[in-house]
């Protein structure tokens, strides 16, 4: 539900109207990165303000809080319009932050794409592979590609009569 702009103006003190004030469309359109990331910050802190005090309120209303002031709170409706306030000023700061970062990143992909076409261009020799052996000067050795270590034919005879004594035990 949003809340209008009167409304508002009503609940918040003079600094919180201020920051949410920027928040509206044709005022939040012209701040710039660094105004934006500070009034979220503030507009943040100003939202887990109202969420503690309107928590603190609910639980004296139930009863199981001591009252914070001279007398116990009977209502949080204030509080929590609040809250609901700065809550949508700092969805719509979010926003706008969001679609400003996907901006400069659809720049960037774009100076991105230019530079690898331009890296492509450049490289545009011709690699061949090499031939490989060839018979310009008669034959060559070939090199064995197989193992080097070779196994005792005795010890392979003594592990495969180990293993037909072992499961004869087994089977016996």
């Amino acid at each position: 539900m949003s809340v209008p702009i009167a409304m508002e103006q009503r609940m918040l003190t003079d600094a919180e109207f201020e920051v949410v004030k920027q928040t509206h469309y044709p005022a939040i359109a012209e701040l710039p990165q660094g105004e934006l990331a500070d009034a979220a910050r503030r507009l943040r802190d100003y939202r887990n303000k109202a969420r503690d005090v309107a928590r603190q309120q609910r639980r004296e209303i139930r009863g199981k809080a001591a009252p914070r002031g001279a007398r116990p709170a009977r209502d949080n409706t204030g509080t929590a319009m609040k809250k609901q306030i700065f809550a949508s000023a700092l969805k719509r700061v979010n926003r706008e932050l969001g679609r400003t970062a996907k901006d400069e990143q659809r720049a960037s992909q774009s100076e991105i794409a230019r530079r690898a076409l331009e890296l492509k261009r450049a490289n545009r020799v011709r690699h061949h592979p090499s031939a490989g052996r060839t018979a310009g000067q008669g034959m060559h050795p070939i090199p064995n590609q197989g193992p080097t270590v070779e196994a005792d034919p005795r010890e392979i005879g003594r592990v495969s009569q180990f293993v037909k004594v072992g499961q004869a035990r087994r089977d016996g």
